[in-house]
């Protein structure tokens, strides 16, 4: 029955479970390196399958779609995307410190253009991928497991003959952690992987002997020398970088600030983004000593050219770019990587132990099976030559069998029944022949003219050889400082061929320290309109286009331009923001949206009155809310240097309907939503401090709030509209605090 069949289990349990099973897969199968061979399961993927295509680098490139096409159908059914841009990835030479992959034609570029197509790109193996990462792969050097289908068989890791790991890095993104190992010299991996051998006991300050630091393709100077050491112990921490600046003669004695090199962090959109910060620097007025900004980069390399004004003072301006702008950045090291099958944070020392016990692996298994192959041909060339000694017997038997079965246990077991011999001389040693089976085979199989007297010193020459390969494999497995010797002879010859300068420069730097050009302190008229979008103009300006601006906008008011503009909200919030931030400019300009320069936002709270701080510091603030919560707040408490802060304490669902100076106001008068107007002295308001509720200014019926504020002022007439009928506030009865006030009937 179906009821049978039904298991029942908690929920929560169910989802804990399928979890921490697809975070799992995600660590191990997709975004963590093996720290043995420094690949990703689709790096990996994808060098094995064009290993298998036979795209190697001295025949011609193929489509980048056949070499995805094919990994995806075997290897790697995780869509075609991710298959190509590691593919991508391991072709830029800018990313990575040792392509692995030679690319062919447009694989992108350091400013953050994509690669084409994959229809469009071609793309083969690096020879040092050939011979580092893919060699040996017929020794059985490392297991092989079933595909996802069970149709094919992968590698589990590549025997890498090399530290990639900490060659190329890896950065990748997991569920719950992430690795991010910077890339490093070839060369000095590799003296540092030797001075280890020579001595397990080496501490990781004397590995950064021989292996400085991170070695970035993009060059640039790492400039917390002294934080290395703590980084490469830990496998975690801050790496400075800063970017290559050089200072150059410009026309009309001007002078030329000129990046040829970037942080590695600048990667893609970080080169557009700085060149819009240097221009924000100058369009804010933080700086008056640019000239002009060209890109002028290249394959031949980066190339930003900042011109500057004659008087500039040159080292004030680069050090406001590294404060400012991402010409000085940090790259986040996380040395997290898959060993023994989970993920584990590891330090210089751990990474180099795993890589170098990886190496005594893989070469003891390549070695066991070279042996195994030499003796088998020692077995086989032993019996050829025994052979050839007596190979008129060996005919005669040949001749005088019927088949090969008879000829072969003749060979074998000395078995002469059924042969016919010449004589019983001839029967009886061939009675004492003692081949193996694969001697027998090999003698039944050898060709005539391998008794030519010159074939056959080159088979006794070629059993020498054999000997001593015998000898110098099992010397090799025999002995752990043979084998040691072997694999740092491979070390080196990579060093020789492949290793390249240093190209990022490790130094002490010092701190970026840049004087700000205070600017001139004037006063500049506020505008902001309706939509919230605000600018501000010389005072000029304003006067000339005073009408227009007072009507085009919804706050109109002066400030210092070194000062900040407060602005209240209906939430009881108070936003402030520098007036230097506000774009100053022509009096048509439209001005930059408050959101981008604030913490307020139009779309979740509403803007209630605003102006500037030194202005609030000469009055005093009258609060009215929705359920009529009236207060006094001196100006001077909201002269803060925070961008958000509490204006006033709010009831629950109570809101701030009114907020306004107190400089020659009477009365206020409040008017409900049911027609309730209250008039009442100001002087009757208590003055408190911004953090109380306040007090209670006119009393309310059920469901009825306050809906408008008035406020009447000695000798001037206030007159207004409620419901098509006109009222005069002055002539209302005056009441006192906290009363009901009078109906007014429409």
């Amino acid at each position: 029955m179906v009821q049978d069949r039904i298991i029942k289990t908690e929920y929560s349990e169910v989802m804990q479970k399928s979890y921490i099973d697809y975070a799992m897969s995600v660590i191990v199968a997709r975004a963590l390196p093996d720290v043995r061979d420094g690949l990703k399961p689709v790096q990996r993927r994808v060098l094995y399958d064009m290993h298998e295509l036979g795209i190697r680098s001295d025949r011609p490139y193929r489509k980048s779609a056949r070499i995805v096409g094919d990994t995806m159908g075997k290897y790697h059914p995780h869509g075609d995307a991710s298959i190509y841009d590691a593919l991508v990835v391991m072709a830029q030479d800018f990313k990575k410190g040792l392509p692995l992959v030679d690319g062919h034609g447009n694989f992108g570029n350091i400013e953050g253009d994509g690669a084409a197509a994959m229809r469009y790109t071609e793309a083969r193996l690096q020879k040092i991928t050939e011979e580092a990462f893919l060699a040996d792969l017929d020794k059985d050097v490392v297991d092989f497991i079933p595909n996802f289908d069970e149709t094919e068989r992968e590698p589990s890791v590549l025997p890498v003959k090399v530290p990639n790991l900490l060659v190329n890095g890896s950065e990748g993104i997991a569920v719950g952690m992430a690795t991010s190992i910077p890339p490093h010299n070839l060369g000095e991996v590799i003296d540092a992987v030797k001075a280890y051998m020579n001595d397990n006991n080496v501490t990781t300050r004397e590995l950064m002997r021989y292996m400085k630091g991170p070695d970035f393709p993009t060059g640039g100077i790492v400039i917390n020398k002294d934080e290395l050491p703590g980084i490469y112990e830990t496998g975690s921490g801050k790496v400075k970088l800063r970017g290559k600046v050089e200072i150059e003669k410009g026309k009309a004695g001007k002078t030329n600030v000129v990046i040829t090199e970037i942080p590695y962090t600048m990667i893609g959109m970080g080169i557009g983004k700085f060149l819009s910060d240097v221009a924000a620097l100058a369009e804010t007025k933080k700086t008056q000593d640019i000239v002009d900004i060209t890109n002028q980069s290249s394959k031949e390399g980066i190339r930003i050219v900042i011109e500057l004004r004659r008087d500039a003072d040159v080292n004030n301006f680069i050090n406001m770019l590294y404060k400012k702008t991402r010409l000085e950045d940090t790259f986040g090291v996380n040395m997290l990587a898959i060993s023994h099958g989970r993920p584990e944070t590891l330090g210089l020392k751990a990474i180099i132990k795993e890589c170098v016990d990886f190496q005594f692996e893989v070469a003891t298994r390549k070695y066991t099976n070279l042996l195994e192959k030499e003796l088998e041909k020692k077995e086989i060339q032993e019996g050829l030559i025994k052979a050839c000694n007596v190979i008129d017997l060996v005919i005669e038997i040949l001749r005088g069998s019927k088949d090969r079965p008879m000829a072969k246990a003749c060979l074998v077991e000395g078995k002469t029944e059924g042969i016919k011999f010449r004589s019983k001389a001839s029967k009886a040693m061939a009675a004492q022949l003692m081949f193996t089976e694969k001697q027998a085979n090999a003698i039944l199989e050898m060709r005539l003219y391998k008794l030519i007297g010159l074939e056959l010193q080159a088979l006794i020459k070629e059993h020498e050889e054999t000997m001593a390969n015998i000898y110098r494999y099992e010397d090799i497995l025999d002995r752990r400082d043979a084998m040691s010797q072997v694999i740092v002879q491979e070390l080196e010859r990579f060093k020789k061929s492949y290793a390249r300068k240093r190209k990022t420069v490790i130094e002490n730097g010092e701190a970026a320290v840049f004087e700000e050009k205070k600017a001139e302190e004037m006063e500049v008229m506020f505008l902001m309109d309706r939509f919230g979008y605000c600018r501000t103009v010389d005072v000029p300006t304003y006067e000339r286009n005073k009408e227009a601006a007072d009507a085009e906008n919804r706050f109109v008011f002066p400030c210092k331009n070194t000062g900040r503009v407060c602005l209240f909200t209906s939430g009881g919030q108070l936003h402030t923001l520098k007036a230097a931030d506000v774009p100053f400019g022509k009096f048509r300009d439209k001005g930059v949206p408050v959101d981008n320069i604030s913490n307020f936002s139009m779309d979740k709270e509403n803007l209630i009155y605003a102006a500037s701080q030194t202005e609030l510091n000469l009055y005093r603030l009258l609060f009215v809310t929705k359920q009529s919560m009236v207060k006094v707040v001196d100006g001077g408490e909201f002269d803060v240097m925070k961008r958000t802060v509490v204006s006033t304490k709010l009831a629950e669902g109570d809101e701030v309907l009114s907020v306004e100076p107190l400089k020659d106001q009477k009365s206020i008068v409040l008017q409900s939503k049911d027609g309730y107007f209250l008039r009442f002295a100001v002087e009757e308001i208590s003055a408190m401090k911004k953090a109380a509720v306040g007090t209670k200014g006119m009393k309310l019926g059920d469901g009825d709030c306050v809906e408008a504020v008035y406020y009447t002022r000695a000798g001037a007439e206030k007159i207004i509209e409620y419901k098509g009928k006109k009222i005069e506030l002055g002539k209302l009865k005056s009441g006192a605090r906290a009363g009901k006030g009078v109906k007014v009937r429409v």
